[in-house]
C-alpha cells in the first residue's frame, strides 16, 4: 500500500542553492558561480527584485529559440567549465559543470533526494556488491553514488557526449569501473531480459521525449508502461530497489504510483510524490514526480562499505 503523497527536498547540498525563481526564470548558485536560467515551472512573479538577480548573477543565459540559446557572462574571464562537491551521510561524489548551448549545466540537484535512497539502500542491502542498473542515466549522478556506495553500476544513455561526461565525473570523483552503454534504453532491457540478468537497483530518469543512437524515438506516454513491465522482471526478487522518476508537465504522482501498481503489484514500501527545489527567498520549485519502492532494509553494521 503507498505511502501518502511526499514533497521531498535535498537536504546535504552545500554546493548548491536555489536563491530565488519566478517569472519563468531561476536564480541557482552552483559552487561559486551564480546562473539565471529559464524555467517553465516558475509562473508565478520573482521573490526578490529585477535589480537584485542583476546585481547577484554571474551569468545568464538568453534563448535563441526554443531548444538553444547563449550564455552571457559579467565577467568574460569566466570560465565555461568548473566542478562542484555532493556529500550525504554516506558517500560524496563530483560533478564537473558546463555550460551547453540548451541551458543545462550538467546536473539536477532535485536528484539528489534520490541518491540519498539509493546510497542508504546499498548500504543495508546484504550482498557485498549489488548490481545497479542506470537507464536515462544522463551524466551519471545516481551511478556515482551508486558506485561509492559499493555497487557493481551499468550506467545507460543514448547520447554519447554525457556518457563520454559522466566518465568524467567518475573519474573527478575517484572511481572506477562503471559500465558505460551507449544504446537505446529499451533495446538494453530487452536484451538484458534474454540474458536472464537481475539488479538489485534500477533508476529510471527518462526524458518527456529522447532519441536512440539509431533515431529510436521515445515519447513518455507512449512507452513508459511498456519499459516498466520489463524493467520489474529484471530485479533480484530478493532484495531489490526501483526509482521511477518523470519530469513533465502532463504527469503527476499518482499516474507514477499506477504506472509502478500496474507492472509490480506487489511491490514493497511503496513511497510516491513530488521533488522540489526550496528557494532562499521563499518559493518552492516543482521538478518532478517519482514513484520507488525497495524490500525491507536493515541497518548496516558499522564500519561497512
Amino acid at each position: 500500500m503507498a505511502n501518502s503523497i511526499q514533497l521531498l527536498t535535498p537536504q546535504h547540498w552545500e554546493d548548491y542553492e536555489l536563491i530565488d525563481c519566478g517569472d519563468f526564470e531561476k536564480l541557482e548558485r552552483f559552487g561559486n558561480v551564480i546562473l539565471i536560467r529559464p524555467e517553465p515551472q516558475a509562473v508565478w512573479p520573482k521573490g526578490l527584485s529585477e535589480s537584485e538577480w542583476t546585481k547577484r548573477h554571474d551569468i545568464r543565459f538568453r534563448g535563441r529559440s526554443a531548444t538553444s540559446g547563449d550564455w552571457i557572462k559579467k565577467n568574460p574571464r569566466l570560465a565555461d567549465r568548473w566542478h562542484i562537491r555532493y556529500q550525504n551521510p554516506e558517500v560524496a561524489i563530483q560533478f564537473r559543470l558546463g555550460l551547453t548551448s540548451f541551458k543545462h549545466v550538467g546536473v539536477f540537484p532535485e536528484q539528489a533526494v534520490n541518491w540519498d535512497y539509493i546510497s542508504e539502500t546499498l548500504q543495508s542491502f546484504s550482498a557485498r556488491q549489488p548490481k545497479v542498473l542506470n537507464l536515462f542515466a544522463y551524466t551519471g549522478g545516481a551511478s556515482l553514488i551508486a558506485r561509492a556506495a559499493g555497487a557493481d553500476v551499468t550506467h545507460v544513455d543514448s547520447i554519447k557526449q554525457v556518457v563520454t561526461w559522466a566518465n568524467e565525473n567518475q573519474e573527478l570523483s575517484g572511481l572506477a569501473d562503471i559500465r558505460w552503454v551507449v544504446e537505446d534504453a529499451l533495446k538494453f532491457v530487452r536484451r538484458e531480459l534474454k540474458r536472464g540478468n537481475r539488479y538489485q537497483g534500477i533508476i529510471l530518469d527518462p526524458p518527456a521525449y529522447g532519441h536512440g543512437p539509431k533515431g529510436e524515438k521515445w515519447k513518455l506516454e507512449d512507452h513508459i508502461a511498456e519499459m516498466m513491465r520489463d524493467v520489474v522482471q529484471l530485479l533480484d526478487p530478493q532484495e531489490h530497489f526501483l526509482i521511477l522518476n518523470t519530469y513533465s508537465l502532463g504527469f503527476s504522482s499518482v499516474i507514477v504510483e499506477n504506472l509502478v501498481k500496474s507492472a509490480m503489484p506487489d511491490a514493497q514500501n511503496l513511497e510516491t510524490g513530488e521533488l522540489y527545489l526550496q528557494a532562499s527567498a521563499g518559493s518552492k520549485l516543482p521538478l518532478g514526480v517519482f514513484g520507488k519502492f525497495r524490500t525491507a532494509t536493515r541497518t548496516p553494521p558499522s564500519g561497512s562499505r
